[in-house]
């Protein structure tokens, strides 16, 4: 698709180009990488940003932190809260006691989709708050206090 063709409606030709490629993988969680569409359409880098925007207008797709955008299925419930907020739930969830260890930062990272440096913040917002107690790097995290309903929800 050459820009000098349709110079105005090209993001949209892009946009249902995208949009079919990824309904024909009902396993697509992303939409394809910027660089991907530019080369696959032959277009700028600012028509297909416009075509995702396009998408995130109708509801298809939406960005994500570093860049990506996700693909938004229907009918899908996605928590959209902090994730120290998401964490503060595993307390209640887990049935965790003061006292017991709390889950490492790779297992989170695992359970959130999140990378392991991003829960550590998380966790350090918790720490902060009083609720997990840290002997230091590599030492087990454990419950110092519960948190209240107003943290956990």
């Amino acid at each position: 698709m050459s820009q000098q063709a349709s110079p105005r409606g090209t993001f949209l030709k892009v946009a249902d180009a995208v949009r079919a490629e990824v309904n024909d993988d009902p396993e697509a969680k992303e939409l394809p990488p910027v660089a991907q569409v530019m080369s696959a359409h032959n277009v700028s880098r600012g028509v297909v940003l416009r075509a995702f925007k396009s998408l995130q207008g109708e509801g298809f797709a939406e960005p994500v932190p570093g860049g990506r955008w996700r693909v938004i299925k229907a009918g899908e419930q996605v928590d959209r809260r902090p994730l120290d907020e998401r964490i503060a739930d595993v307390f209640t969830k887990d049935g965790l006691k003061v006292g017991s260890a709390f889950p490492s930062a790779s297992t989170l990272a695992d359970r959130f989709g999140a990378s392991r440096p991003t829960v550590t913040k998380a966790l350090n917002k918790l720490e902060a708050a009083g609720l997990l107690a840290s002997e230091g790097q590599g030492r087990v995290r454990t419950v110092r206090a519960m948190p209240n309903r107003e943290e956990c929800s």
